[in-house]
């Protein structure tokens, strides 16, 4: 029970923290297409107050915390239902306590940039910052997959792995091209498709009701350890990843449609802003205009 919770919450902040990147990406372009430029974070723009202004900062450290506090717990656990036994689970638990770690660090050091003059880093460093992490992720992400004894458990690892070389290669185009804005856009939605994810592996490794047909809870009956899921006939075995890449595939194409109705719905939002502001004439202008159309009436009789 506490596996899925943690999924659920987990996939909760990474949607979260995409589309608001989306909507916020796509705000900042449509503003001033001449003069944009990606940013690691946007602050929130509907607040008067400073302070507020950084509270999804605030909500992604606290976020970031949790979780490695999480793995960091976990990681104590033993875990016979993994290749090597309960040692193996411990570092690569703590594999991904150190990444999330350094994720955390990397948030806290841009908060004291963004609000204080003690570390005036660019933005380009902490895009390379990112981009070295999600790197970072994938090769444990990938690490994590080879050592699991259940199917799907390691083929949802596979796939998130992928998805965080995805935001790494954006991370690392954007550190050099910070003006290209299909790459932030693609960042978005990486860390939208990452949080989909997520939810899918909680629920493809802890709800019956989404375990493919074949396959089932392992559990160790010695320890009563919960363990994962798997598929016992290579026929199950080889069907339930064919269905996780059906649905990673389904995924893809519901963050798209995210994009789309995002792009959308700010474009329309600032389209009307715009046309609905305008700028009084000034009144020496008009009575220039004034003066050559009476000359210009006098010309033609």
């Amino acid at each position: 029970m506490a596996g899925i919770i943690y999924q659920i919450l987990a996939s909760s902040t990474l949607l979260s923290l995409g589309l608001y990147h989306l909507i916020c990406t796509v705000r900042n372009f449509l503003k001033s297409p001449q003069s944009y430029s990606a940013k690691p974070f946007y602050p929130f723009p509907f607040s008067p107050n400073l302070r507020l202004k950084h509270l999804p900062l605030y909500l992604l450290i606290l976020c970031l915390f949790i979780a490695f506090l999480h793995q960091s717990i976990t990681s104590s656990d033993p875990d016979p239902l993994v290749k090597g036994r309960t040692p193996v689970y411990r570092f690569v638990t703590l594999n991904s306590a150190a990444v999330l770690f350094l994720f955390f660090l990397v948030s806290v050091s841009f908060l004291i940039s963004e609000t204080t003059s003690f570390l005036p880093f660019p933005p380009d460093l902490f895009f390379a910052f990112g981009s070295a992490l999600f790197f970072l992720h994938y090769s444990v992400s990938e690490s994590a997959s080879s050592v699991q004894t259940s199917d799907l458990q390691a083929k949802c690892d596979s796939i998130s792995a992928r998805v965080s070389a995805l935001a790494s290669l954006m991370s690392l185009i954007l550190a050099c091209q910070p003006k290209l804005f299909v790459a932030e856009v693609g960042l978005g939605a990486a860390i939208c498709l990452q949080g989909l994810w997520v939810l899918q592996t909680g629920l493809s490794l802890y709800v019956d009701a989404f375990i493919p047909e074949g396959c089932h809870k392992l559990l160790d009956v010695v320890s009563g350890v919960e363990g994962s899921t798997k598929c016992e006939l290579d026929e199950s075995r080889l069907r339930a990843v064919a269905i996780l890449d059906l649905v990673f595939v389904v995924h893809v194409m519901f963050v798209v449609i995210i994009v789309m109705v995002t792009y959308a719905l700010v474009a329309k939002t600032v389209g009307t802003r715009k046309l609905g502001s305008y700028e009084a004439l000034p009144s020496n202008a008009a009575d220039n205009n004034h003066i050559q159309m009476k000359a210009l009436t006098g010309t033609q009789a």
